[in-house]
């Protein structure tokens, strides 16, 4: 399969922007990088015209467009990828790591072309808060669930049900690699988007996106999440969650906490009694 990779050099406060715009054109896998991001979309959905007109907007933004045959991930990354420790109980290693057993949480997963492997700020603060909340029975759903690493980890901490979203077709097919290496069963593991997640009554959502996305979805996650039921959200900057307050308190959603890494932020909210 042939995608288009592009590569953007823009201001870090043009990231999420720039994002949310040419994921609205096609593109569905980013990578974020200090001084930009990478973005890819297959060959038959990228649209030329449409991309230059994004950037034609931003003229302090520069940008390569690459095209590409389908990468062997598993050989490129086990050239890079490290395991990355959270906090003192997880560890997240590639399948050619050796185990580790002496963490109580071992998530191994297979590299490819998906985001979440726990490297990321944004990731590694929703396994960390994981840790802490308590899953036993309970009924999770995984908005953008990239490496489905963050299921996996519901899955190991008791939830009793689980459904697993991505609109990218190679983190489907990720995810469902991870999920049969860490013998994960009986996720629910839909292509496309909120909306086509007809079930309710969870309680528990982890969406671990971009900003713009989160505030477009806001209404889809509340409206699927129980009383009392907790909201993990990831995916933007420290300077962003002020917005996202403002918008989830909007549909009934109160702040419990707040956390950040790099720059990254992470914030968990409950959903009120009516």
């Amino acid at each position: 399969m042939e995608f288009i990779t592009i590569k953007v050099t823009c201001p870090s406060e043009l990231i999420d922007v720039l994002i949310a715009e040419l994921f609205e054109v096609g593109f569905d896998s980013f990578q974020e990088f200090e001084s930009g991001f990478e973005g890819s979309c297959e060959h038959a959905q990228f649209d030329e015209e449409k991309v230059t007109v994004i950037f034609n907007s931003y003229p302090n933004v520069s940008f390569v467009i690459k095209e590409q045959e389908k990468v062997n991930w598993n050989e490129e990354w086990e050239k890079n990828y490290d395991p990355i420790i959270v906090g003192s109980s997880c560890i997240v290693r590639a399948s050619f790591h050796e185990a580790q057993p002496q963490f109580q949480y071992q998530i191994v997963v297979t590299p490819k072309m998906s985001f979440g492997t726990g490297h990321h700020a944004t990731t590694y603060q929703v396994l960390d808060y994981q840790m802490t909340l308590d899953h036993q029975g309970k009924k999770v759903l995984d908005v953008g669930t990239g490496t489905g690493i963050l299921a996996i980890m519901a899955q190991k901490r008791g939830a009793s049900s689980i459904t697993a979203t991505d609109i990218d077709e190679w983190c489907i097919e990720n995810s469902k690699e991870n999920f049969s290496l860490n013998d994960v069963e009986d996720v629910s593991l839909i292509q496309g988007q909120i909306s086509e997640v007809n079930a309710s009554g969870f309680d528990i959502i982890i969406a671990n996106i971009n900003k713009n996305v989160l505030l477009d979805q806001i209404k889809d996650y509340a409206g699927r999440l129980v009383e009392g039921g907790q909201l993990i959200l990831s995916g933007f900057y420290e300077q962003d969650v002020k917005d996202l307050e403002v918008e989830t308190g909007k549909h009934g959603l109160e702040k419990l906490k707040t956390t950040t890494r790099d720059k990254w932020a992470m914030l968990v909210l409950n959903k009120l009694s009516v």
